[in-house]
């Protein structure tokens, strides 16, 4: 992986606590694809870039094995952490040097994490480890199209979520705006005839003030920033959320509100 952001203890704590699992709707969609390019059965998938797990584990019960790869021993000392997953195990490495034979990979996803990627030498990999039909699933969320709902001033909680995105955007690098964009570029490299798009996988949940505002805590533009101004970048945290529950006419940060997000997946198999 071409870039190395998320790597402390600290970081990896956070993202264990603040990182949202993708929704179980669209890990179905990625089933049903597999089921049909390739069919059962599913002998493994490579989860790259796992972080601390939250997508390995969700795809666990489909596969007789499932190992997931990440830069950071951070990461993946939180991951090991969650107990009950005996065809989960964890190491460290990259996507783009594999650790595994040629054609004998069933399925290759990253969730929120294939923007950090280099892309030629990623794909040559994909390439090489994939069994015929095998498949790729590349997913992630746009944010720019995250909508908070509370009463009637869901507006202004937007307004402000959208204020702290603007006051962070120095501090964002080029693969973030690479996921804004769904991979597009990505998806155009594919080698594979046979690729599509899920433009939209619209997902509904509750969050709680206090846990979006450690999800803000988890991106790497706040890191950024917070490496420059520690003090500043806690201060913007706790006006966040003083500014959310004001509004909102709330006290408790465990007071919670809607989230409506939008997922993407890109989709590719590799032929005969």
């Amino acid at each position: 992986m071409a870039y190395r952001l998320f790597e402390g203890k600290e970081h990896a704590s956070i993202y264990q606590q603040y990182r949202f699992t993708p929704p179980s709707g669209l890990k179905d969609i990625i089933i049903q694809y597999l089921d049909k390019k390739k069919g059962p059965p599913h002998a493994l998938a490579v989860d790259l870039g796992c972080g601390t797990g939250q997508h390995t584990r969700l795809l666990a019960p489909h596969f007789k094995e499932i190992v997931g790869i990440d830069v950071s021993e951070c990461q993946l000392e939180e991951a090991r952490s969650v107990p009950g997953y005996t065809n989960v195990t964890y190491r460290t490495g990259t996507a783009e040097e594999l650790p595994f034979e040629d054609g004998t990979v069933d399925l290759l996803t990253a969730a929120s994490a294939a923007h950090w990627f280099d892309r030629s030498r990623f794909l040559l990999e994909a390439n090489r480890v994939l069994k015929p039909r095998g498949c790729m699933a590349l997913l992630g969320f746009a944010d720019t199209n995250i909508r908070l709902n509370y009463k009637d001033c869901g507006d202004k909680l937007n307004r402000i979520y959208q204020e702290v995105k603007e006051l962070l955007q120095p501090y964002t690098s080029n693969p973030v705006a690479a996921s804004e964009s769904k991979l597009q570029d990505l998806y155009d490299a594919i080698p594979f005839p046979d690729k599509e798009r899920i433009e939209s996988y619209q997902n509904k949940s509750m969050i709680s003030v206090s846990r979006l505002v450690g999800f803000i805590s988890s991106w790497s533009m706040y890191n950024s920033y917070k490496r420059k101004d520690p003090q500043g970048a806690e201060d913007l945290l706790a006006n966040i959320q003083k500014r959310f529950l004001d509004e909102m006419g709330a006290t408790s940060p465990d007071t919670e509100i809607e989230r409506e997000w939008e997922y993407f997946c890109v989709l590719a198999s590799k032929p005969l």
